[in-house]
């Protein structure tokens, strides 16, 4: 096969990697908190009854920020079910899930998650702008943030959190464009309600950072309409809008599922051009993005799990069981975001544990890792500084719904002590990719390491009988020689090279 080529210059970046980047996303959904984060009575539980082996799993992924209550779910979120004592929380239905949520892990079980998580997992609320609007999400604001003497304020410390929860980051509802969400609105309906809710919260605090609902999918017949008729009413009074994306193979369209990075691209750069242009008409700054919902998810088959459901607690919900090739699509699109630094400043995989998650447990039984688990643990501890621009020069296949796509889709992030890691994907299920990059200006002299996740089976898991089926391993055979870096990308893999 032909060399796949790009060269790497410090005088040509793309910008500074926001530790945002690598969020995550807990939703009241199936097992994500219940049994998953959350299981009191499990033989690693502690005193809050938080799974320590889930914690370390956790730690271990690298995850820097924690998106909450939903998703969908807080559509219909009442916060106040949440918070005191647990024995007085009511039951609800959740209507998005058709399941009953029971609420006794809720605002401050979330707050203390974080805290043990460690000093660099940061909250995102959602509020409801679905059910609910302006006066809920001021009370939520004020019981979280506030420091003492109001009534909420107040309820908080009784309720035993003295100190206020800092939230700085706060998304103001979900998905309000999809018909499915409850109280969905129209772009008009929710960009007034949007604009006017965060003109309230930064009455409370105007430093606070607020994320506007965009589109739920660039496939969406609404697209772009939306989130320009929005950034109408919110430009100046938000500094993120949203982005949502899953991907899955369709009728069998493997090589259209292995580009699928190409359509998050795309997505990404068609919100930057709809923003730039709202902010141009209206003279003002430049906004930035919030790919808050991304991860590869087999859609097809959760409609007919929903509507099967007689609201039941914690149901077994969207647990797909993520193969190497998915992992490999899944190491595209961190890379894919990684390239679009510069404007996706925060971004959060839906979701955490055992829902489309890089974290799978079992109730009473044990943690393990995804395939998707070490893709993102690699890149969110290699992936730290800036990203330079990388141009392929790559051979080429079709696909469907792309056209001519690349075999090889890459980046590469250089830290501050001047070491410099390369993420690469070859794309070809049966071909090596040789690689050649050219590293000039950088100083780097000497070659770390270069891992791979990739195998002969595509199709191999991590399941519970066999939980370490997958994990990257050693390639042999790079070399850094006078600034001139060669490797051969195996079939269908995911690559982290090490420069220092």
């Amino acid at each position: 096969m032909r060399t796949a080529r790009f060269t790497l210059d410090p005088a040509f970046t793309v910008g500074a990697v926001n530790p945002r980047l690598f969020g995550s996303f807990v939703e009241h959904l199936g097992r994500c908190v219940y049994t998953g984060i959350f299981e009191p009575g499990h033989p690693t539980a502690d005193a809050e009854g938080l799974r320590q082996d889930v914690l370390e799993l956790v730690r271990e992924l690298g995850v820097t920020a924690v998106r909450y209550p939903g998703g969908n779910f807080v559509s219909g979120y009442k916060w106040e079910d949440s918070v005191g004592p647990v024995e007085d929380r009511p039951r609800r239905l959740d209507l998005a899930w058709r399941s009953t949520e029971t609420n006794r892990f809720g605002l401050s079980e979330y707050i203390a998650f974080l805290k043990k998580i460690g000093p660099r997992a940061e909250p995102m609320m959602a509020v409801n702008l679905g059910t609910r609007g302006v006066a809920e999400a001021l009370e939520l604001q004020e019981y979280a943030n506030h420091p003492a003497g109001t009534a909420l304020s107040d309820l908080r410390a009784e309720h035993g959190d003295k100190d206020p929860f800092g939230i700085r980051l706060w998304c103001l509802g979900n998905e309000m464009d999809g018909p499915w969400q409850t109280g969905h609105k129209t772009a008009e309906e929710y960009g007034r309600v949007a604009a006017e809710t965060a003109r309230a919260m930064r009455q409370i605090d105007p430093d606070v950072e607020l994320v506007a609902c965009g589109s739920s999918s660039q496939a969406m017949d609404t697209f772009a309409a939306w989130e320009a008729t929005v950034l109408q009413e919110t430009y100046d009074l938000v500094d993120h809008i949203s982005l949502h994306a899953y991907y899955e193979p369709l009728d069998g369209d493997v090589d259209s599922f292995l580009a699928s990075a190409v359509d998050m691209e795309s997505f990404i750069e068609n919100v930057v051009a709809t923003c730039d242009h709202v902010g141009a008409r209206l003279k003002s700054k430049k906004i930035n993005l919030s790919f808050d919902e991304w991860n590869v998810w087999y859609m097809a088959k959760t409609h007919a799990e929903v509507s099967a459901l007689d609201w039941p607690e914690a149901p077994r919900l969207l647990e797909d069981n993520y193969s190497v090739m998915d992992a490999v699509v899944f190491g595209s699109l961190l890379i894919a975001l990684l390239r679009h630094a510069d404007r996706v400043t925060v971004a959060c995989l839906a979701q955490l544990v055992n829902v489309i998650a890089p974290i799978m447990t079992e109730p009473g039984g044990p943690a393990w890792r995804q395939t998707t688990f070490f893709p993102f643990s690699q890149a969110s501890k290699y992936g730290r500084g800036e990203v330079l621009e990388v141009r392929v020069d790559s051979p080429t296949y079709e696909t469907a719904k792309y056209g001519e796509a690349d075999l090889l889709h890459a980046t590469a992030v250089r830290a501050e002590d001047g070491s410099v890691t390369v993420f690469a994907v070859n794309r070809s299920r049966t071909e090596t990719l040789p690689l050649e990059v050219a590293l000039g200006g950088l100083g780097v002299r000497e070659l770390v390491e270069h891992s791979a996740l990739a195998d002969a089976d595509p199709d191999a898991r991590n399941t519970l009988a066999e939980p370490e089926r997958v994990a990257p391993h050693a390639v042999d055979g790079t070399a850094l020689d006078g600034g001139r870096l060669t490797a051969a990308l195996e079939p269908l893999s995911w690559n982290v090279i090490r420069l220092r």
